[in-house]
C-alpha cells in the first residue's frame, strides 16, 4: 500500500526546492567552464608561435566554453528576472488583499455613521465650547465688590498726575523766576574830589573880570 501511494509522486532531489538545486548546478557548471576556459587560455599561451595548430585548438575551445558560459549566465539572468517578477506578483497580491480587507472594515465601521449627524455633533460640541468660554468670563469677572470705576474719571485724573509731574520736571529745570539780588555793601564810599567847587571858582573869576569892566 505504501509503495502505491508514493508511486504517482516524482522524488524530489535532495537539498529541497527544484528551483534551489537547479540553480546550484547551474552555478558548479559555471564554475566548472570558467576554470576549463582558464586551462584552454593557458595551453594556447604555451603553445604559442611553436605549435599554432594546438595553440588555435585550445583556442576554439576556449570560445565554446565561453559561449556555454554566456547561455548559462543569461538563463540566470532570466530566472533572476522572473523570481523577482513572481515576487513582486505576489507582493502586489498581497497589498490588494489587505487593502480590500481594510476597505470592507471602513465600510463595516462607516455603516452606523451619518454625515448629517456627525454635524450636528460637531456643531454641539462648538456650541458647548463657546458656553464654557462665556462662563469661565463671566466667573473671573468680580461682582458686587464696588471695583467697577468709570474709565473716563480714571483717564482724566491719571492726565493730572502726569501734568503735575512735567510742570515740576519743567521747574526743576529752569529754576526759579524770581533771583533775590546781592546786597549792597554798607561800607561808604571815598567821595570825589569836589568838582562843584572848580566850577564855582570860575564863576567867581567871570564875575571879577565882570565887576573890572564896569
Amino acid at each position: 500500500k505504501s509503495g502505491v501511494g508514493h508511486a504517482g509522486k516524482a522524488a524530489r532531489p535532495p537539498g529541497g526546492h527544484p528551483e534551489a538545486s537547479g540553480h546550484r548546478g547551474d552555478a558548479k557548471k559555471q564554475e566548472f567552464l570558467e576554470k576549463k576556459i582558464e586551462q584552454e587560455l593557458t595551453a594556447a599561451k604555451k603553445h604559442g608561435t611553436k605549435n599554432k595548430r594546438a595553440a588555435l585548438q585550445a583556442l576554439k575551445r576556449k570560445k565554446r566554453y565561453e559561449k556555454q558560459l554566456a547561455q548559462i549566465d543569461g538563463t540566470l539572468s532570466t530566472i533572476e528576472f522572473q523570481r523577482e517578477a513572481l515576487e513582486n506578483a505576489n507582493t502586489n497580491t498581497e497589498v490588494l488583499k489587505n487593502m480590500g480587507y481594510a476597505a470592507k472594515a471602513m465600510k463595516a465601521a462607516h455603516d452606523n455613521m451619518d454625515i448629517d449627524k456627525v454635524d450636528e455633533l460637531m456643531q454641539d460640541i462648538a456650541d458647548q465650547q463657546e458656553l464654557a468660554e462665556e462662563i469661565s468670563t463671566a466667573i473671573s469677572k468680580p461682582v458686587g465688590f464696588g471695583e467697577e470705576f468709570d474709565e473716563d474719571e480714571l483717564m482724566a485724573e491719571l492726565e493730572e498726575l502726569e501734568q503735575e509731574e512735567l510742570d515740576k520736571n519743567l521747574l526743576e529745570i529752569s529754576g526759579p523766576e524770581t533771583v533775590p539780588l546781592p546786597s549792597v555793601p554798607s561800607i561808604s564810599l571815598p567821595s570825589k574830589p569836589a568838582k562843584k567847587k572848580e566850577e564855582e571858582d570860575e564863576d567867581m573869576k567871570e564875575l571879577e573880570t565882570w565887576a573890572g569892566t564896569i
